[in-house]
């Protein structure tokens, strides 16, 4: 989608950025919450960035197994139908892996959504003097 810039950098850069974030928001939260949204919020954010995290590893270790096993199988110098055949359901299993985005998404657009519910609420409340 976005055709500018190392993909590579801008992914270390959102995962950078999105953890800087979550610090920020725990510290403006506090242990303090009176109401059930702001709790919302930060389980929605907390399940977010589980989420990033877990597709970012797994699938780096999916893409390095896969790497490691291709070249096992040419260092034993077996035909490229042989290999292509041996590592299949695992090419299989990393493509789907890919698609964890397809997941992560929707629970992004969640802990948007109740974001941008506290901020406005926040608004709604305040007593304008």
């Amino acid at each position: 989608m976005i055709h500018i810039g190392n993909p590579k950098f801008l992914l270390n850069l959102h995962a950078f950025l999105t953890l800087f974030g979550v610090l920020l928001i725990l510290v403006h939260a506090g242990v303090h919450f009176n109401a059930i949204l702001p709790w919302l919020v930060v389980i929605a954010m907390l399940v977010n960035v589980i989420s990033g995290l877990t597709g970012k590893f797994l699938l780096n270790r999916a893409q390095r197994y896969l790497s490691s096993k291709k070249a096992d199988l040419l260092q034993q110098e077996m035909s490229t139908k042989g290999i292509e055949k041996e590592i299949f359901w695992d090419a299989v299993t990393l493509d789907l892996m890919k698609k964890w985005r397809a997941v992560h998404f929707p629970i992004t657009l969640v802990f948007s959504v109740l974001s941008l519910i506290h901020i406005i609420s926040i608004f709604l409340f305040w007593e304008w003097k």
